[in-house]
């Protein structure tokens, strides 16, 4: 039996394939429930007197546990409908939302509700949980106020539900599909919160440990979530069968790859591999890897069949979204589990201070030789770094068996930027700055400037619009079409505006060190990560609207990048002296409770940044400005040569 036209709206689902996936749904959630319930009550009061507080009682504890399987479940659900309705759908011609995304986009609505609901919920119940009462005992407003402002779980669970509420109000009255490639990236950050303050960010690697549950949480709920819009978009029947199915087949690969790695990571963190099997944790870690396996080995020959069988049949596609949907939410269950019982890590007793703040000890005085071998891989911008590096030659690749040429240049630029990011966040460099000022500008300065302008002028969105495979006639909207919806977008209009850009770039040093936000930032690993992706993202935008080599949202006129560029320079001198000038170091008390084995005179140290961030600062200018000389010097020349022409074909007109 052939599979339908690729184009077409197959027919929808028999009934009783109706009732094979709602089976397979009730079990899996089922499963999760009782798993989650099973784990609480089999670790009992040990959970909690292990820290140090009484057990607050069954109701509290099954409480949140329930709550938060309930937040997970829902915000998977949102997250999932609105990455349905960007990358699975095609806009109407008029760039509104098709049927199926608008169906998707009510579904994200309705769960985004019932997320803020548990998220507010959560704030309650995680409150007198972290704090080993009865919820019936927190109730009283001052009681709340003041647990809350001595508590970070539960202001995780609250900013959570922030997100929430605004995706709900958004998704109300969204109807243009790119909006949904904006809300789906809100979403994914707003399931972040709980995790960032949660076990993973405390004591030991725990930059390593939140990072990875960071991915971790992220790719489990783009899975189910997706998982999810795939199910009901089949049941009613939605069109273009066959490539959702495809698409959906590649994005459960990545996830169910991210999932292992990055809890593999967590896990040798949290629990040592000698103790996997003596502590609750450790068990419930062999558990969930058990859980994994089983998905792929129950999963990949599923998709095999549903292939062979004919991809583009909803019967094909229910069967497999119904036992991968009931496998992940056992797997959910377990989770629950180990978000409630302490790893081991947590309980170690013996770390350092600057363990507990930036998650690792430096030892030894930062000589050279440890600039060149203390690496500490980021997971987060490191890992951008390598994949960003993969694909553009990948990209290239593709041109050149296209039988089209690309500039070595742009390249050998791109990947001088890629291991700019690199150095600056996961070298020798990259682990020492955080102890010492000086080593933290000259990260700033690559992280902020020399790596983007390296790759701003490897010209990457012009690559990406020639390398990426668009829609094909009739069907769902490719990569190449989400590149322009972003880079067209008025976010990304007004970002590239070069005086926002440069408000923006000069906020990195004059609203972070003379404020004293650094010294805060600095104290939590998730708040360091935000800064150093802030650093790349408003340098990017600046040299990306000011150099104009590559495809940007607006074209600026070169005298006024010009005069942007000449701007700028001043500004980086007048913070260089503002800094050199001071009479008190920036950020002293954080430096001094890192205690040290070694120490650095701070105001020495802080000279050295504000040099290094003063004259570094001016070299990427001074490239700049050779770029737009260079490019102004071309142009006169075309129109010499225009003029030129013209005069020739005058002169033959009169003779």
């Amino acid at each position: 039996m052939s599979a339908p036209a690729p184009n077409s709206a197959p027919s929808g689902p028999r009934p009783r394939d109706r009732r094979h996936t709602a089976l397979w749904t009730a079990l899996g959630v089922l499963a999760a429930v009782v798993l989650t319930v099973w784990t609480v009550l089999a670790a009992g009061e040990r959970a909690y007197l292990v820290l140090g507080y009484p057990d607050p009682g069954a109701v509290t504890t099954l409480g949140v546990n329930l709550l938060r399987l309930v937040l997970d479940l829902s915000a998977a659900v949102c997250v999932g409908s609105l990455v349905f309705c960007a990358f699975f759908t095609t806009p109407r011609r008029d760039r509104m939302v098709s049927p199926d995304g608008y169906a998707a986009v009510r579904a994200a609505e309705i769960s985004a509700w019932v997320w803020a609901g548990a998220g507010l919920l959560l704030t309650v119940f995680d409150a007198a949980d972290s704090s080993g009462q009865p919820v019936s005992e927190i109730l009283a407003p001052n009681s709340l106020l003041e647990l809350l402002g001595a508590l970070d779980a539960p202001d995780g669970w609250l900013l959570s539900a922030t997100v929430a509420v605004v995706l709900a109000l958004s998704c109300h009255f969204v109807l243009r599909w790119r909006t949904t490639i904006a809300l789906s990236l809100v979403g994914m950050l707003g399931v972040l919160p709980p995790v960032l303050v949660g076990h993973g960010a405390s004591n030991a690697g725990h930059d390593f440990a939140s990072d990875s549950l960071g991915f971790h949480v992220v790719a489990a709920t783009l899975w189910l979530g997706t998982l999810f819009a795939v199910l009901a978009h089949a049941l009613r029947g939605g069109a273009h069968q066959q490539r959702v199915a495809l698409r959906y087949r590649r994005l459960a690969a990545g996830c169910w790859a991210v999932l292992a790695l990055s809890g593999v990571i967590s896990a040798l963190v949290l629990v040592p591999p000698e103790r996997l099997l003596e502590t609750r944790y450790g068990t419930l870690v062999l558990a969930k890897v058990g859980m994994l396996v089983l998905i792929a080995a129950v999963s990949v020959p599923l998709r095999r069949r549903m292939f062979r069988a004919g991809i583009g049949t909803p019967r094909a596609v229910l069967r497999l979204a119904g036992v991968e949907g009931a496998l992940l939410l056992g797997t959910l269950g377990v989770s629950m589990g180990m978000a409630h019982v302490p790893p081991p890590n947590l309980l170690a007793r013996d770390t350092t201070a600057s363990e507990l703040l930036i998650g690792y000890n430096l030892p030894a005085f930062p000589d050279p030789i440890r600039l060149l071998t203390a690496w500490r891989f980021d997971l987060l911008l490191g890992t951008a770094a390598v994949l960003l590096a993969v694909g553009y030659l990948l990209g290239v690749r593709r041109l050149r068996a296209a039988g089209e040429s690309w500039p070595v240049g742009r390249t050998v630029s791109w990947m001088a930027g890629c291991a700019t990011v690199l150095i600056a966040t996961s070298s020798g460099l990259a682990s020492y700055a955080p102890a010492t000022f000086g080593m933290h500008m000259t990260a700033h300065l690559l992280l902020n400037m020399v790596g983007p302008a390296l790759l701003v002028l490897g010209q990457p969105v012009l690559l990406a619009l020639n390398a990426l495979p668009g829609a094909e006639r009739g069907g769902l909207f490719g990569p190449r079409e989400w590149v322009l919806a972003v880079v067209h977008s008025p976010v990304a209009r007004a970002a590239t505006h070069p005086v926002v850009a440069s408000v923006l770039l000069a906020g990195s040093l004059y609203g972070l060190y003379l404020t004293g936000l650094f010294q805060w930032v600095m104290q939590e690993h998730w708040a360091h990560t935000i800064m150093n992706v802030y650093f790349l993202v408003t340098g990017y935008l600046w040299f990306w609207s000011v150099l104009g080599t590559d495809r940007t949202p607006r074209r600026v006129p070169q005298l006024a990048r010009l005069g942007v560029t000449l701007g700028m320079m001043p500004l980086l001198a007048f913070f260089g002296v503002l800094v050199l000038s001071m009479d008190e170091p920036i950020a002293d008390n954080y430096y001094r409770t890192l205690d040290l084995a070694w120490s650095i005179d701070p105001m020495a140290a802080q000279r050295a940044g504000a040099l290094i961030g003063w004259l570094g600062g001016e070299l990427p200018m001074l490239l700049v400005l050779v770029v737009l000389l260079s490019q102004w010097q071309r142009e006169q020349g075309d129109d010499d040569a225009e003029h030129e022409g013209l005069f020739e074909r005058l002169e033959s007109t009169r003779s």
